[in-house]
């Protein structure tokens, strides 16, 4: 394949991943390759942002767990900078309906980062050469989706996502919410993350509103959220 693109321009890349190693270790494998070339990186969703804006990149890989913004906002404000962009995510978390809502916003592909090289330069070339969306997801977070974003039945929440759930509904950050439950900010995010898998929920407005109307939650004071 790379071969048959030699005479092509290369796919332009940026990636966005809070760890640096992890963006290390992706451009060096993304860059073995003659038809793609990393062109800009970022570690938070802001700077991001930013990056794409300027770049306008073929493709983005974007972590789904990075500092700042709900990846669902960033998303969408990936897609209103650079709407010809290609934007896959790159998750450890294999979730059906954070998925679904992401697939819902135009993202041509989700993978887990447990992918093989192989796989990760396949999707970076499918991205911007044909329509299909690209899934390396487990047939269970495929098949568990259920119907209309309803949650599956018996996955309770957890008293600690409860908690975080309770704080989110007062607008706090990630980072005010790790402060006040002495947690980091990548567990709050792992905490919000099951939470959407277990109510459904595409974003915190969307797990507030169905965790308050299953009687989860109190209803914030003021309408914060």
């Amino acid at each position: 394949m790379a071969e048959t693109m030699a005479d092509t321009q290369p796919i332009r890349v940026v990636l966005v991943d809070d760890h640096a190693l992890v963006r290390e270790g992706v451009r060096e494998i993304l860059e073995t390759q003659s038809d793609i070339t990393v062109v800009g990186e970022a570690g938070d969703s802001g700077s991001a942002v930013s990056v794409v804006s300027r770049l306008h990149p073929d493709v983005l890989l974007l972590d789904v767990e990075i500092p700042g913004d709900e990846v669902t906002n960033t998303v969408e404000k990936l897609r209103t900078v650079s709407p010809e962009t290609h934007i896959l995510i790159l998750s450890m978390y294999d979730g059906p309906h954070l998925l679904k809502g992401l697939l819902g916003l135009g993202i041509r592909g989700y993978l887990l980062k447990s992918v093989s090289r192989h796989e990760l330069v396949s999707a970076v070339r499918s991205a911007v050469q044909d329509d299909r969306i690209i899934l390396s997801v487990s047939r269970e977070s495929l098949t568990a989706s259920a119907p209309h974003g309803a949650p599956t039945g018996g996955l309770a929440l957890s008293p600690r996502e409860r908690d975080v759930l309770v704080l989110a509904a007062q607008a706090l950050s990630n980072a005010q919410i790790g402060s006040r439950l002495h947690l980091t900010e990548a567990t709050v995010k792992r905490h919000l993350s099951n939470v959407f898998a277990k109510l459904g929920a595409v974003s915190r407005i969307d797990a507030v509103n169905k965790a308050v109307a299953k009687g989860i939650i109190s209803p914030p004071r003021g309408s914060a959220v």
